[in-house]
């Protein structure tokens, strides 16, 4: 995703979602979490980093997504259109 941009991952991803298999799985949030943020659309992010830290069992990855999650809102900064 690195030459065509986060938008072209995001569109790989719907079809995933889509399907249903994924549901659920906190990996889907944290990718798309990823996506979105390096997109510019800051809230949809933070919504998706606090769903797959509260989805995972493992407290280390809590830990790491709450953070990120933190920085986005330390940020502050409206979210891009």
């Amino acid at each position: 995703m690195q030459r065509t941009g986060p938008r072209a991952g995001l569109a790989l991803l719907e079809p995933l979602a889509a399907e249903g298999r994924l549901t659920g799985h906190h990996r889907q949030y944290a990718v798309r979490a990823h996506l979105l943020e390096r997109a510019g659309e800051r809230e949809a992010a933070l919504a998706d980093y606090r769903t797959t830290a509260r989805l995972t069992t493992s407290l280390p990855e809590q830990r790491y997504l709450q953070g990120r999650a933190a920085r986005i809102e330390a940020r502050g900064d409206p979210p891009q259109r």
